[in-house]
């Protein structure tokens, strides 16, 4: 009795605000996109690649930057408990795939295209299209320093907006050029918005000397005239870093992949330099950003492995898959090709045998299941089989039994046409359930 009263005072649980709980039949639509992206990297050759959601803090503030907002305000970071080390809860994957790259000498026999799939968390403030723990896909090409494979990764992701069903997004472009570049860029716009002090908010303030660039990208429409009138890096790009991009967009313009050059895109990471890129979309509100990403070629050996280039993008699963619910492919939750109606308990031995040989022949089966009072009546059974849609109904009777068969009772065309099929070699009559999926 003590037990019980202690349950039932015991407080409900709940999820953690931001990191959501992702449920039948909804999880269907999360496996029909990873089920496209895995075909479509299957068939562009890149490799999946799995790292820890775990890693040393030290990566992130190394690999992304000290003064950027997720490093500063958002990384779920703390201490092992046991040995003092300090760790977080990955933000965002690159860093992780990079780690891992120079970890194992990935790059020793040359380049790799990888993909990856997984959570990410960043402690912000939860809101449409942006949680505490999301999800990303993205995908890396690793030793690759030619503008063509900065081009094959946005016509990758171009690719996966057609296999998804997509058409209301659009690609910005720009280049970051190199660093010897940006730091005279830097100069000229830290110069500029000293000229421009009073107009700045409190966050631009605090940038004004640690991170200018990431001021052009503020969201703030009263600094809006502000930005538009800052010295624009394109104009301090050499001809090396003009050429590269040139032939970026040479690539997308024979490929006929639209896209607008903006000038002020800059991304949120400190390790990008040349190509960084955007897919956008106004159905999402303020979380318009999809897809981003671009190339890292100073990452690898910024983290200690060998110097090499590299490339990638990552999307975001939760942005995506709203798209698709308000523009894409229609997505219908799985059901199984049968139901197994069994109306006495003593036919479980016979009717579980005769499910497992259906399954493993490919047949997917759900077997009712009852109570402690019993497996309940026909009628009931047959409404469960219905509400499950299934295309049939096994039927696994007195009758049937004693024949050594099993009723086959259609539940989809409205004929409720029956047959029968015997049980023994159910392996032989498995097709015939499948032959509506």
């Amino acid at each position: 009795m003590a037990d019980k009263q202690t349950a039932a005072k015991a407080e409900k649980l709940t999820a953690v605000k931001g990191m959501n709980d992702i449920l039948p039949p909804e999880s269907a639509r999360w496996e029909w996109l990873e089920d496209k992206v895995r075909s479509l990297m299957h068939r562009h050759a890149y490799r999946n690649i799995r790292t820890p959601i775990v890693e040393p803090t030290a990566l992130f503030v190394r690999g992304l930057g000290e003064v950027t907002d997720i490093v500063e305000k958002e990384m779920y970071s703390f201490e092992d408990r046991l040995n003092g080390e300090q760790l977080t809860l990955r933000p965002e994957s690159t860093a992780g795939v990079v780690r891992a790259a120079a970890e194992h000498n990935m790059l020793y026999d040359g380049g790799k295209r990888l993909y990856y799939m997984g959570p990410m968390f960043r402690h912000e403030r939860p809101q449409r299209g942006r949680y505490r723990q999301f999800h990303q896909i993205g995908a890396e090409a690793l030793g690759f320093g030619g503008a063509e494979v900065d081009a094959e990764l946005i016509l990758l992701a171009d690719a996966l907006w057609k296999e998804l069903g997509l058409s209301d997004v659009r690609l910005e472009l720009n280049s970051l050029g190199q660093p010897d570049e940006r730091r005279a860029h830097r100069a000229a716009l830290i110069a500029y918005l000293e000229r421009h002090t009073e107009q700045l908010d409190e966050d631009a303030r605090r940038r004004l000397h640690s991170n200018p660039l990431r001021i052009l990208d503020t969201k703030n429409p009263a600094l809006q005239s502000v930005v538009e009138g800052a010295p624009r890096l394109m104009d301090f790009l050499g001809a090396a870093s003009l050429a590269h991009f040139d032939a970026v967009r040479a690539i997308l313009d024979a490929s006929g992949v639209a896209y607008r050059i903006n000038p002020r895109l800059v991304r949120g990471m400190d390790y990008y330099n040349l190509t960084v890129f955007e897919f956008v979309t106004a159905q999402l509100g303020s979380q318009g950003t999809i897809c981003g990403g671009g190339r890292y070629d100073y990452l690898i050996e910024q983290i200690g492995g060998k110097p090499a280039p590299a490339v990638g993008w990552a999307l975001g699963v939760e942005r995506v898959l709203e798209l698709v619910a308000g523009q894409g492919a229609a997505i219908e939750p799985p059901v199984p090709d049968a139901y197994a109606v069994i109306p006495d308990a003593t036919a479980l031995p016979v009717a579980i045998r005769t499910l497992r040989a259906l399954r493993a022949a490919g047949v997917s089966v759900q077997m009712h299941a009852g109570t402690a009072e019993g497996m309940g009546s026909m009628k009931s059974q047959f409404r469960r089989a219905d509400a499950s849609g299934a295309r049939y109904a096994l039927v696994f009777g007195a009758d049937e039994l004693a024949q050594g068969q099993v009723t086959v009772k259609s539940l989809r065309d409205g004929s409720g046409a029956q047959r029968t099929h015997p049980l023994d070699h159910p392996q032989d009559w498995a097709t015939t359930l499948q032959s509506a999926a």
